[in-house]
């Protein structure tokens, strides 16, 4: 009888009912899932079962999106029944909801622009055909201006009585120029129409069936299901290693303006929870399951469009459209996503199409335990010291860059966040070859002196240089000065290491992030459950803003390309405490000495009691040494010699004569270091629970 309804729901309490052992499914990422008022269900004496063709599931609410997992009641041991939250084991981890909350909320942001100045890829053509087409049939055309009044008269002195009158096919050709044009544009932006109602009614109805889900059975259509454009443009997002398919239930349900999901798994097992999933949210209309690499799946696209293109070589440059591309790509593997990058960047729209990328190996990006391994997958080397998760943000910035250069495309990073164990990029993509141009000048690699002081020299590959020319301002691109450091720090006399190359441009747009948080108001609590986090996080990555040295030139487009971040590293003051062997400097006095020399001072969002300054590095070891003559004296005889603390003190020569630098009046004002920003933020979130982290790597089926 249960095997003739798609579900039945059954309500129990299981604190009387031993539990047995868990089904091992493929992707079994959170094995003793935290439990946290914001992450997850709260475990409950009642549970809903469901039952679907003879094994029993229960839910899991994220958002609007809800997924099934297996449940079993009894243990074979009889051991007493383990929590909902332990039993709830199947590709599915609550730490990663901040992260899937702010991509919904990231994508709405975007989407909102972007549908707001998209315009169609041959719309240009289209209006120079209405126009053509109104200059010679229209009725303010010249033609029509230059005939003579009496022109109705005599075409009907000269129409032949008793036969019928010609009939004027001048609007019917006029009608029907237009409508190919349109048509043509329609086919370009949205591919293929929508199939009929009765077409989906039957692809639903095969869908409730649940097959046995095999590799040779399931179909390796890379393009998604395009729903029918009359009431907007088209949206598509593709969720390329979806594991449950709970992004793109969420991205289906909660972005209003989203026509289309592509879900894709390379394992049986997760497409078979994907689609159950997809049917118990009833969103089968705009979730398109497919099963492969996800490589290979966005590849297609791209030798989809080239061969349409040869195809079309003779209308190439005025008939190009982007095909099946999609409008936003979310990369979110378990590790790295360093191998998904170039196929990414050819599968996303190339006029501004959204690249959302997770990368959860900070132990190869943010530490220096595997630098063949960081430059083998980023091209670039990590750093060892305390802000080495600023720096593993722009080894993938610099990844994510250089594939897309190759192909002529440009990128600008709209948000990019280190998070718990993770980071996560929002970049926007462009095919523009002339931004391209300015790469190499916007690549550094950088000095550190990570086994003395801790201050760092960047040194940039190549140098974008704006000259004016007989009134004209314009960049040149040449060969950069080096080195800007010596092989010793000239602070400490410590040996320096290099680390690099990476991304030296601005890490966020704050058009972006304020967008975001301006509609954060408007998001439901109960929908996003991390919101006070996001706006935590989202105030203070806004608030690192610096502003660069003022250029006195005329501004000009190419400015925006050439954009360097002024403070692309912090640093901690405990750290540079314990360089000299004092007490730490409280945060108000040592951010009041440095607005008193008339410094910016700011915070990072990657670590708590950071700072991020515009100061020289000779500016804030020359307040350090103020610090411990005014405020906390240490005892010199005790520090040892060749050590760095023993040269930033200048203890081997007292006789110096001193700087510009040295002769600068610190005031330890707290006052004037008080903190202005908005107060009363989550801005770092504390780990909620023990053994918060990734939990163990799927095993897919």
């Amino acid at each position: 009888m249960f095997s003739t309804l798609p579900y039945i729901t059954r309500h129990f309490s299981y604190k009387h009912v031993t539990c047995a052992p868990i089904r091992q499914l493929s992707y079994i990422i959170a094995r003793n899932m935290a439990t946290s008022p914001s992450n997850g269900p709260d475990p409950t004496n009642n549970v809903e079962i469901f039952l679907r063709q003879g094994q029993e599931y229960t839910e899991i609410k994220e958002g609007l999106g809800r997924i099934l997992v297996p449940y079993s009641r009894v243990e074979s041991s009889g051991k007493p029944a383990q929590s909902v939250q332990e039993q709830q084991s199947v590709f599915y981890n609550p730490i990663q909801q901040f992260n899937r909350d702010l991509t919904v909320l990231a994508i709405k942001a975007y989407g909102q622009d972007f549908l707001s100045t998209s315009r169609p890829s041959n719309a240009k053509h289209i209006a120079k055909r209405k126009r053509e087409s109104t200059d010679s049939h229209g009725p303010n055309s010249k033609k029509q201006q230059e005939e003579p009044a009496n022109a109705a008269s005599e075409a009907q002195s000269t129409t032949t009585p008793g036969l019928p009158k010609p009939v004027d096919t001048t609007k019917t050709a006029q009608d029907d120029t237009t409508m190919t044009d349109v048509q043509e544009d329609v086919e370009g932006i949205t591919g293929k129409e929508e199939k009929p109602d009765n077409a989906v009614a039957q692809s639903s109805k095969e869908t409730a069936k649940e097959p046995e889900i095999k590799p040779e059975n399931i179909s390796h259509q890379n393009a998604p299901r395009a729903p029918s454009t009359a009431n907007g443009p088209k949206f598509t997002i593709l969720d390329a290693l979806s594991a449950t398919g709970l992004r793109a239930l969420r991205y289906a349900q909660e972005i209003p303006f989203v026509t289309s999901v592509t879900a894709n798994d390379l394992t049986p097992s997760a497409v078979e929870a994907i689609r159950r999933n997809a049917e118990h949210n009833n969103t089968e209309s705009k979730i398109n399951v497919t099963l492969g690499d996800a490589r290979g799946h966005m590849y297609s696209i791209l030798a989809e469009e080239v061969n349409r293109d040869h195809v079309r070589e003779k209308h190439a440059k005025r008939n190009q459209s982007r095909g099946k591309r999609y409008n936003v790509i979310d990369l979110d593997p378990y590790g790295t996503a360093a191998p998904f990058l170039d196929a990414a960047v050819n599968a996303v729209r190339d006029d501004g199409g959204l690249l959302c990328v997770t990368c959860t190996d900070s132990g190869i990006w943010a530490s220096n335990g595997y630098p063949e391994k960081a430059f083998s997958l980023y091209g670039g080397l990590p750093i060892k010291g305390s802000y080495s998760h600023e720096v593993g943000l722009r080894l993938i910035l610099h990844s994510i860059a250089t594939a897309a250069a190759r192909y002529g495309l440009a990128i600008e990073p709209l948000l990019s966040l280190s998070v718990d164990y993770y980071v996560r990029i929002f970049v926007k993509i462009t095919k523009s070859p002339a931004q391209v141009k300015f790469l190499a000048g916007k690549t550094m690699v950088v000095y550190n002196c990570d086994g003395g002081c801790g201050a760092w020299e960047t040194q940039l590959l190549a140098r974008n240089k704006k000259i004016t020319n007989k009134g004209n301002d314009y960049y040149k691109h040449g060969f950069a000065l080096a080195p800007t450091a010596d092989s010793n720090c000239k602070h400490c006399d410590t040996k320096m290491h290099l680390a690099g190359p990476m991304y030296a441009g601005p890490l966020h747009s704050r058009d972006f992030i304020q967008k975001i948080l301006g509609e954060l108001p408007n998001a439901s609590d109960d929908i996003y459950g991390t919101k006070p986090r996001i706006e935590g996080m989202l105030q203070t990555a806004l608030e690192e803003y610096i502003p660069p040295p003022v250029d006195d030139s005329k501004n000009i487009k190419e400015d925006e390309y050439a954009a360097l971040d002024a403070t692309p590293f912090y640093f901690h003051p405990t750290n540079l405490a314990g360089s000299l062997h004092c007490v730490c400097p409280d945060e108000d006095s040592f951010r009041g000495a440095l607005r008193h020399l008339g410094y910016e001072v700011t915070r990072s969002h990657c670590k708590a009691g950071s700072m991020k300054t515009n100061a020289p590095w000779a500016v804030v070891w020359h307040v350090m040494r103020e610090w411990i003559r005014q405020k906390r004296p240490v005892k010199m005889e005790k520090i040892a010699q060749n050590t760095p603390a023993y040269k930033l003190l200048r203890l081997g020569n007292p006789e110096r004569e001193q700087d510009e630098v040295d002769k600068l009046q610190v005031v330890f004002d707290q006052r004037l270091g008080r903190d202005r920003a908005k107060q009363g933020l989550v801005r770092y979130q504390s780990n909620p629970t023990e053994n918060w982290g990734p939990q163990s790597r799927a095993k897919g089926r």
